[in-house]
């Protein structure tokens, strides 16, 4: 749902009996100035709610700014008439002051969006590793090729060494035929980064073909779906960490979950005043 950050106790969001949402303001100019909206997830009625809160604030003579931590349709990139050039048509709409999402998934979405700042993966994992994992960690792995400079700017920010897998698919068949990984350091923690899980496959997958490290690894993914086996995640990883940027963050029984606003509030230029 649409949590609105600045001045919540003056804006209602309703709906008709038709089922279109409606702002409810209070007195005229209460929305001037900066004000700020969150949308986690990719809910569709949530980001039509959005637009109304946007184009109430701005009849109000003031500033909307979204946070959408995830951002949806990021992952369909690789057509820029598929999902990926909708959503951010639909975004821009709002006319935001500034948009703040975290960890996109590649530059397309994000290079289509009007005035967006996005935290990225380093940043967010430097903010939110517990101490005792950071002092213990000795490496950080990419768990294919698309990840590769996330985690490698992670595992510059921490100052270890990247390890690189690689997801091995049978191009006849389109499946994955297994996995590699480079030669790992044989004690201290290992960090697997990537943007987004969602069943879980590559993790798993991954975790099946290191069994010297089992024990030693641990999983940070920024927004967790978590869908379909992705519960199993905690039979091979010792700490599953990601934010609530996406509703689907509880489906990893014991997952540790990082606030969101946490991360992207000092990029907002008007820090929320109410929750």
């Amino acid at each position: 749902m649409i949590e609105i950050l600045t001045n919540a106790e003056r804006v209602e969001v309703i709906r008709f009996p038709a089922g279109e949402p409606h702002i409810v303001g209070g007195e005229p100019g209460q929305l001037a100035g900066d004000q700020v909206a969150c949308v986690r997830g990719c809910d569709a009625d949530d980001l039509v709610t959005l637009l109304m809160w946007a184009s109430a604030v701005r009849g109000d003579g003031g500033r909307p700014h979204a946070v959408l931590p995830y951002l949806p349709g990021a992952r369909a990139d690789r057509d820029p008439r598929m999902e990926a050039q909708v959503y951010a048509e639909l975004i821009n709409s709002g006319r935001f002051a500034s948009v703040v999402t975290l960890d996109p998934h590649s530059p397309v979405m994000p290079g289509m969006l009007d005035r967006l700042t996005a935290v990225g993966a380093a940043e967010l994992v430097d903010r939110f590793l517990p101490d005792g994992l950071r002092r213990d960690l000795v490496g950080v792995i990419a768990p294919d090729h698309g990840a590769a400079n996330r985690a490698g700017d992670v595992a510059r920010t921490l100052e270890v060494p990247l390890f690189q897998a690689l997801k091995h698919r049978d191009f006849q068949t389109g499946r994955l035929s297994g996995f590699s990984c480079d030669a790992l350091p044989e004690g201290g923690d290992l960090l697997v980064v990537d943007d987004i899980c969602d069943g879980g496959g590559t993790f798993m997958g991954l975790a099946g073909v290191i069994p010297e490290a089992a024990g030693r690894l641990h999983l940070w993914v920024t927004h967790g779906v978590f869908s379909g086996a992705a519960a199993g995640l905690v039979t091979a990883y010792s700490t599953v960490m990601t934010t609530d940027s996406h509703p689907g963050c509880t489906g990893v029984p014991g997952a540790i979950v990082f606030p969101s606003l946490e991360a992207v509030v000092p990029h907002l230029p008007a820090p929320p005043t109410s929750r």
